[in-house]
């Protein structure tokens, strides 16, 4: 768009006596790659955080639904694993989160200290059956999203991991929608989660700028606002 405004302007302005230089704009450049002979290692196999896979050391759900599956026992279970996996690298999940997680009791709703959220039931695969959305909140800002499904043989199996600051979460017609907020204050980045049945997880659809709106009964310094959400 900005590119497609430099050469519009240069063409010149026009009115009653025809087209006018509009004078010199300055002149377009292709962008400029940098450290382009330097690329990151490929991520091992099974090492990718938002890759679908089975939480191990859970009971199958014979009913092939997250409904009436102990949530806790689900996000415990795939955390622990996944710490393990990665060594305490940080590459699958926050290492706090363990830690996090002792502050959980063994009753159902983990105990007022828990860090994890209530689990939400929503379908996100358009099955016809439920899946199960929830959230371990890191420290006061960070958090660690996560959304688990049942395979067709009753095997749990996590289908979404996600490490961000958690602004808002919204499912809606099979979308699972994140937003987070930008270094602009004034706008919050959404990312679009759909189901993608080939690699059987959640992917990415969309990513795009929303606008905030400010909320006026929470002052901060100078003239910045934050998103009401």
């Amino acid at each position: 768009m900005v590119l497609a405004a430099v050469l519009a302007g240069g063409a010149g302005c026009a009115d009653v006596e025809g087209l006018k230089s509009g004078g010199d704009l300055g002149t377009a450049h292709a962008p400029k790659a940098l450290w382009k002979d330097i690329h990151p290692d490929p991520a091992p196999t099974g090492q990718q955080p938002g890759a679908a896979a089975t939480v191990p050391g859970l009971p199958r759900a014979p009913a092939r639904t997250m409904r009436g599956v102990d949530a806790l026992a689900v996000v415990r279970a795939d955390i622990t694993s996944a710490a393990a996996e990665d060594g305490g690298t940080g590459r699958l999940v926050d290492p706090r989160a363990v830690q996090r997680l002792a502050l959980c009791t063994r009753t159902a709703d983990g105990g007022p200290d828990c860090p994890v959220r209530p689990g939400v039931l929503h379908d996100l695969t358009g099955d016809g059956r439920e899946e199960l959305i929830t959230a371990l909140d890191v420290d006061g800002r960070l958090s660690e999203l996560r959304v688990y499904t049942v395979r067709d043989d009753g095997r749990i199996a996590r289908i979404l991991a996600r490490r961000g600051v958690l602004e808002g979460v919204e499912v809606a017609a099979g979308h699972l929608a994140v937003r987070e907020p930008t270094s602009n204050p004034q706008y919050t980045s959404v990312s679009d989660y759909v189901w993608d049945d080939t690699t059987h997880s959640m992917s990415l659809s969309q990513l795009t700028l929303d606008e905030c709106a400010a909320l006026t009964d929470v002052p901060l310094p100078g003239t910045r606002s934050r998103c009401a959400r």
